[in-house]
């Protein structure tokens, strides 16, 4: 099931998170697989922790901001494998300026704020797409999957410039997979909620974190892990007939009316037990 067997996988942002799980998994499952990120020496770390394992891997530095570093990225790639048959557009910043991004709103946006923040998490999926897709259609045909978030899905009165950026990201996928798909293509995105990974568990403040657990219909909330299982799934021949979808992986965060918090607060009293932060199932 979902193998992946001498297929040739290119994720961004891989060096931690959800792309490191990814870059993993799709080796476990067989694919050759470059883990492309800034911080080059965690990705070559993750690169060699997959081929410790077996795996086939290597290590790209790529700022997904800068059109002829993607276009390397790529062309290594194809000097390397031979192709490219999977791309996952994972990189977004979730750093130093997304957390300046958590108090802003829309008359105290600052610009260079607003254009890292679509140069980082639209521009590189756009750029990614541009230089992949003709390569993939060297072979046939391919799939890409976007890593979006839920915070593209509804108003909030934090992270504006994110979500902007996400829900473009939800708009790039379904035009590449309106496209493509003819061509052999396929195009998704994840859209994630609350993902942590065990280095970020540690540093969370409970006051951002609660809210996000009161609001998921499961007792604990994401791991990276999960959303790689999605995208392997995705990226994989079962999949073959989902394109232009975006999918929530969000613990069902999005699947309740918005005062689902605040009733279930008064039905069950306010000492209702909280969820624990994460589980092994």
């Amino acid at each position: 099931m979902m193998g992946l067997e001498g297929k040739v996988a290119i994720i961004t942002g891989a060096a931690s998170g959800i792309g490191r799980a990814t870059a993993r998994l799709l080796a476990q499952r067989g694919a050759h697989v470059v883990v492309a990120d800034l911080d080059d020496q965690r990705a070559s770390n993750v690169a060699a922790d997959i081929c410790a394992a077996g795996g086939e891997a290597m290590a790209v530095m790529v700022d997904v901001r800068d059109e002829l570093q993607i276009k390397n990225m790529v062309a290594a790639t194809v000097d390397a494998f031979g192709g490219v048959d999977i791309l996952h557009n994972n990189a977004g910043d979730v750093g130093e300026r997304w957390r300046q991004d958590i108090a802003t709103n829309v008359t105290q946006m600052d610009i260079g704020l607003w254009d890292h923040m679509m140069n980082v998490n639209l521009r590189g999926p756009m750029l990614g797409c541009k230089w992949a897709i003709p390569e993939m259609l060297k072979r046939g045909g391919g799939v890409i999957v976007n890593t979006s978030s839920n915070a593209a899905l509804n108003g909030q009165e934090t992270t504006m410039a994110y979500g902007v950026s996400k829900g473009g990201v939800n708009t790039l996928t379904q035009y590449v997979a309106t496209a493509f798909g003819r061509q052999g293509i396929r195009c998704n995105a994840v859209v994630p909620g609350m993902t942590v990974s065990p280095e970020l568990e540690p540093h969370l403040e409970p006051t951002l974190v609660q809210p996000f657990l009161d609001n998921n219909l499961t007792p604990y909330y994401g791991r990276p892990e999960d959303i790689a299982q999605l995208v392997a799934f995705l990226v994989s021949d079962e999949a073959r007939y989902i394109t232009g979808q975006c999918i929530n992986i969000d613990g069902g965060t999005s699947a309740h009316a918005p005062w689902y918090a605040a009733v279930r607060g008064r039905a069950v009293g306010t000492d209702r037990p909280r969820p624990p932060r994460s589980s092994s199932s």
